[in-house]
Formats: C-alpha cells, sequence, structure tokens
C-alpha cells in the first residue's frame, strides 16, 4: 500500500521533480532533524536546563571546549548560571518554533478567510476587507506586535502576565500578519471564480462555503503555502526579537530571543560565547525555513493533491 501510494506520487510532476532533486531532498532532511531535536529535546539535549539537579553556579560562564579552561562536559559553554548552552539552544528553539508556527497558523487561517470571501462575495464586503489590509500593511509588523503586546499586558492582570505570555505573543504576530494572505488569496479567488469549473459548481447547487473552502482553496494553495514559508521565518526572527526586548517569552521560559538578550550584558566581558551561539543558531534556523522548508511543502503540497484527487 504505501509502495502504492509512493509511486503514484513519484509519478507526477512535482513528485518527480521533488525526489530527483538533491538539494530538495537534502533540505527537506535537513528540517526535519531540527525540528526533532527541538521537539524531543529530552532525549537528544545532554543536560535539562529546567532541572536544578542539571545546574551549578559553580560551572558559569565556562568557555567551548576548544577554547582555554573549556569542558568536555559542555563542549559550547556554559551561560551566567550554569547552564550547557547546547541543551539551553535546542529548549530554546523549541519554544521558537512553537510560536513561528502557531502564529502563522493562526494569521493563515485569519488571512485565507477574510480572502477568499472577500473575492468571491465581492461589493462593499470586499472593499472594507481590503481597506482594512491597506491600513495594516502601512504599519511595521515589528511595531503591530509592540502595541498588540502592551494593549495585552494593560488588560490582563500581572499575576497573568507569564503565563498569557506565549498566547499574547502568538495572537500579536499573528495578527500584524495576515494582510499577506488576505491579499494573495483575494487575488488568485478572482480569477478562480471565472472558470467553468466554479459555473457548473453554482449550476448543480453547491452552497457558496463548498465552492469556496472545497473547490476554490485547493487550487490556490501553492502561493499560500509559499508566502507561509517566508512568514514562519519572519514569525520566529519577530518573536525573537521582542524576547530580545523584553516584552516576549519571559525570562523563566528561555527562546532565542532571550538567550540574546541575557547573553548581551555580558558580550563585552568575555564570555562571547553566551550571545554568539544562539544568535548563530537563530540565523540558522530561519535561514533552514526559507531555503531548507521549500522542498518539504513541496512534498506536502504533492501528498495533499494526490489525497484531494482520489477523494
Amino acid at each position: 500500500m504505501i509502495s502504492k501510494t509512493f509511486n503514484k506520487i513519484y509519478d507526477t510532476d512535482i513528485g518527480y521533480s521533488f525526489f530527483n532533486s538533491k538539494i530538495a531532498i537534502i533540505s527537506s532532511s535537513i528540517f526535519l532533524i531540527i525540528f526533532l531535536c527541538s521537539f524531543f529535546a529530552e532525549i537528544v539535549a545532554p543536560y535539562d536546563p529546567f532541572n536544578p539537579i542539571n545546574v551549578s553556579l559553580m560551572d558559569a560562564f565556562i568557555p567551548p571546549i576548544w577554547s582555554e579552561g573549556g569542558n568536555a562536559n559542555f563542549f559550547l559553554g556554559t551561560d551566567q548560571q550554569g547552564r550547557d548552552m547546547f541543551s539551553t539552544m535546542i529548549y530554546g528553539s523549541r519554544i521558537s518554533l512553537i510560536v513561528g508556527f502557531s502564529s502563522i497558523i493562526f494569521a493563515m487561517i485569519l488571512g485565507v478567510s477574510l480572502g477568499i470571501t472577500a473575492g468571491y462575495i465581492g461589493g462593499r464586503y470586499e472593499t472594507i476587507v481590503m481597506r482594512l489590509t491597506d491600513v495594516q500593511l502601512t504599519i511595521p509588523s515589528i511595531l503591530m506586535a509592540l502595541l498588540v503586546d502592551g494593549i495585552a499586558r494593560a488588560i490582563i492582570s500581572k499575576s497573568m502576565h507569564d503565563e498569557m505570555a506565549i498566547y499574547v505573543l502568538i495572537f500579536a504576530i499573528g495578527i500584524s500578519e495576515w494582510p499577506q494572505f488576505a491579499r494573495v488569496t483575494r487575488a488568485s479567488t478572482l480569477v478562480e471564480k471565472n472558470k467553468e469549473y466554479i459555473s457548473a459548481s453554482k449550476i448543480i447547487g453547491l452552497s457558496n462555503i463548498l465552492i469556496m473552502f472545497k473547490h476554490i482553496l485547493p487550487n490556490i494553495l501553492r502561493p499560500i503555502l509559499v508566502i507561509a514559508t517566508i512568514g514562519l521565518a519572519l514569525a520566529i526572527i519577530t518573536e525573537s526579537t521582542l524576547s530580545f526586548l523584553g516584552v516576549g517569552i519571559p525570562p523563566t521560559t528561555p527562546s532565542l530571543g532571550t538567550l540574546i538578550r541575557f547573553g548581551n550584558n555580558f558580550l563585552f566581558s568575555g564570555e562571547w560565547w553566551i550571545t554568539f551561539f544562539p544568535a548563530i543558531f537563530l540565523v540558522v534556523l530561519a535561514l533552514s525555513i526559507n531555503l531548507f522548508l521549500c522542498g518539504f511543502v513541496i512534498f506536502f503540497s504533492v501528498i495533499l493533491i494526490y489525497f484531494a484527487s482520489t477523494s
């Protein structure tokens, strides 16, 4: 069954291109390794930075293993609290990925829903949605996220700030990224709704919701997935920026931005590795999503198109 399904996917144009492209296969594999290491950090990481048994202030500021004074037990060194840098970065990347994926999924659902309905229904509804999109596009994403985060902090009680921080951050980033999805979805819907298969669907009496989300949406997924791929890296960078500024993830839950912020305090005192390694890891993570995830998106779209055609 699995081999038969694989052969059918391989026979498609996109499937053949994917499986015969070394860059696509290697890039998808690299991203999968990063993803699995982040979400199975308890197995991959040599230490648990949240377990007090594994943390000792006597191990603070140990340099990387190749530097003078390095320790083989901490090959990337330790931070100001004696936590292993490698383990802390793996746990921190999990938080960054969770926020990035959640915020982009939220932005995609909101933007696609507004865009496809605006393009299909038209009229005043389309005008209102597009003007809202134009207004929000004039505001930089980081400023919109800061605004939403500030309003949320004013509404939520101080005792719940740390508990609600990750949810507020997901909402703040997602609400600043939806206009790109809405504009692309609307433009693609305007093209698709005038085609013959949509006219045939109307003639046989299908509802507008069924036409929009079962017939139009599968045919406009490609540009949406491309924007989601680019937006995921931007969402992770935005989360790291907010955490670096002190308005994102609380210090008790380390993300890559929080680690860079703490390490920045010791940058000029000689402990360069506390900032350097999380910053490099963030750059590699963002590049891996922009460059490596393209192959994964193509592969996912192939499987989605195949099962949609067989259902």
